[in-house]
């Protein structure tokens, strides 16, 4: 199975993070408000959401605090911190249970196209730590590793920008690493759920 190494993963998210920085220049080029092409304080975001992954035989918890910037109206960007719990019990395929602890960093971009749906893409790099206990002999073991994963869906929420947000976010990892803490241990990925919320660093007036 074709898997894309860390360094391919990081390349795409400096591709993402590219991609933002062309479309905050094009809205700026194409904004007709006297304020074009200032930098704006409200527009600064700050909130967490939580992530819960439910699967056959497996669970998944998660915090992801995040900061960011409102490019427009209906374009988000910004970078997030990841603090990750996942379990995985054993099975008829597998005699290995599995109790992973991972934290990372990434960056995300969420597009409005309605102010209550929205799309997210968001790049991560993932440092796990695997407990693992073959259940049949009892042997285990601790290993750790690193992952890229690209977690892509599409979620509904309210978007305010100057004021606050919330959401709720469905979404899978795209990438094929299988020591992705997103991917269980046949390497099939796993749903996250997000849910968060959040607030604009200064508040407009109404």
């Amino acid at each position: 199975m074709y898997q894309i190494s860390p360094m391919k993963s990081l390349k795409l998210t400096t591709a993402v993070l590219l991609m933002c920085f062309s479309i905050h220049s094009y809205a700026q080029q194409n904004d007709v408000d006297e304020s074009k092409g200032k930098f704006k304080q409200e527009n600064i975001f700050y909130g967490t959401s939580f992530n819960l992954g439910i699967a056959n035989r497996s669970f998944n918890l998660g915090l992801n605090p995040e900061i960011g910037y409102s490019i427009t109206k209906w374009l988000d960007a910004g970078v997030s911190l990841n603090i990750n719990y996942f379990s995985q019990n054993a099975s008829d395929y597998s005699n290995i249970r599995f109790r992973n602890f991972n934290y990372g960093a990434g960056s995300f971009l969420r597009v409005w196209p309605l102010n209550f749906l929205h799309f997210q893409i968001q790049p991560e790099y993932n440092w796990i730590n695997s407990n693992q206990k073959n259940v049949l002999n009892g042997q285990t073991g601790t290993y750790n590793y690193n992952a890229g994963s690209l977690l892509v869906g599409v979620g509904y929420g309210t978007h305010n920008v100057g004021s606050q947000y919330s959401y709720v976010t469905l979404m899978i990892d795209v990438l094929q690493n299988i020591n992705s803490p997103y991917r269980d241990q046949y390497n099939d990925p796993l749903p996250v759920f997000r849910a968060g919320i959040g607030w604009y660093l200064k508040p407009r007036r109404r």
